[in-house]
């Protein structure tokens, strides 16, 4: 079958519905009814094996094989093969995500290795694939997630404030030498008797103090969503954050964090390992999440982008599968252009946008989304509304 021609195409993925979605807000975006049957938590762009996307009832990977240098670049089929190295997702949590980590490149290759020659079942296996996750994301709207560590001064503080004995030996260990990576140990690992008990005295105490610092009111809706659950303590040792609409954060490997509620706009790098503590019925294997947990404070989880061309902006973590443009197309300012030599995915979140030109232009409307493989240096849009678009980092995006 012949190679895609250049320019934008029409991509279709796939929406998934997990427990934590919302009834409302990708149908919304994407103008169906509401509420949908099911929750829908993830709109998922890209080749992932998991939930393939299609350019004309065609599977992306299928097209990709046909043809890796011509769809990729050459300088993106040379370092990652014949794979997009990159998966793109529109995000809406109405509930708490799990409480996660994801291995770094080279532990999840020897991970994954060892699980293979080792003939694990699936429902005993850690990872599903050798690639590493790291992840970005903007919200679109008010969004609110735990990222990181705060630090562990702070979180003792936090914790004292509380004035549950219990607490009092978690706290002393914040304020030793391996403070983070021991009390976050000791509060994973308790036995199931006092998790219970102790996540029932730091849900109440939160309760009572909810106004006095925003952890405690986050605590305290955690427990209500996951009683008993260790995460709920954990929780008081991350960062809370509170999302404006652009803003992005950045999530490296071993980082700890959970999304809690908001609609945004993710690319991460297209692997599917993840290590989860609490807030989940799903495998949780908590030896090998402290294996992959980098135990460091994380001081600017907030993530700033760069200024490309007036209504155009770039977001450029320290990763090659991936960076993330945003154009933003108003009466004023009704047209820019989105450079790249690789393989990108377009995704508007408002509005209708034009991509391409002539025989190539492609209207994209909220909720839909394009494909452009490599070749294709300058892109230009016309419209208004918002477009987001990921592509590799390695080719000038």
């Amino acid at each position: 079958m012949s190679a895609l021609p250049p320019g934008a195409h029409r991509l279709d993925g796939v929406v998934r519905t997990y427990a934590w979605g919302s009834r409302s807000a990708i149908a919304g975006i994407q103008g169906r009814p509401v509420p949908s049957p099911e929750p829908e938590a993830e709109l998922w762009l890209g080749a992932h094996p998991d939930a393939l996307s299609r350019i004309g009832g065609r599977p992306l990977d299928e097209i990709i094989a046909a043809d890796p240098r011509g769809i990729l670049g050459s300088a993106v089929a040379a370092e990652f093969g014949p794979r997009l190295p990159y998966l793109m997702k529109l995000l809406a949590a109405e509930e708490p995500l799990s409480l996660q980590a994801h291995p770094d490149a080279e532990h999840a290759r020897a991970a994954f290795a060892a699980e293979e020659a080792a003939g694990l079942p699936p429902e005993l296996r850690n990872y599903r694939d050798p690639h590493h996750k790291p992840e970005l994301l903007v919200a679109t709207g008010d969004f609110e997630a735990l990222c990181g560590f705060r630090a562990p001064e702070a979180a003792a503080d936090l914790l004292d404030r509380l004035a549950v004995p219990a607490l009092r030996p978690l706290a002393v260990l914040l304020r030793g030498p391996e403070g983070l990576r021991e009390a976050f140990t000791a509060a994973l690992t308790l036995s199931p008797a006092a998790r219970t008990a102790l996540v029932a005295e730091v849900a109440a105490a939160c309760a009572k103090l909810g106004d006095a610092d925003p952890a405690y009111e986050v605590a305290a809706r955690l427990a209500v969503h996951h009683p008993g659950d260790a995460g709920v303590i954990v929780s008081l040792l991350l960062n809370h954050l509170r999302l404006a609409p652009g803003q992005a954060i950045w999530m490296p490997a071993g980082n700890p964090h959970a999304y809690l509620r908001g609609v945004g706009v993710e690319v991460m790098a297209s692997g599917d390992n993840v290590l989860r503590g609490g807030f989940t019925p799903k495998r949780v294997d908590v030896p090998e999440l402290l294996r992959v947990v980098r135990f460091d404070p994380l001081d600017r989880p907030v993530i700033s982008p760069e200024p490309v061309a007036p209504g155009v902006v770039r977001w450029s973590p320290p990763v090659r599968e991936f960076e993330l443009t945003r154009a933003t197309l108003t009466l004023e300012t009704p047209r820019a252009e989105l450079v790249s030599d690789g393989p990108r995915i377009l995704l508007c979140v408002s509005g209708a946008i034009t991509a391409g030109r002539g025989e190539h232009a492609l209207t994209l409307t909220a909720g839909t989304a394009a494909f452009v493989p490599a070749g294709v240096p300058t892109l230009p849009l016309t419209g208004r509304g918002d477009l987001y678009q990921s592509t590799p980092a390695l080719t000038g995006g």
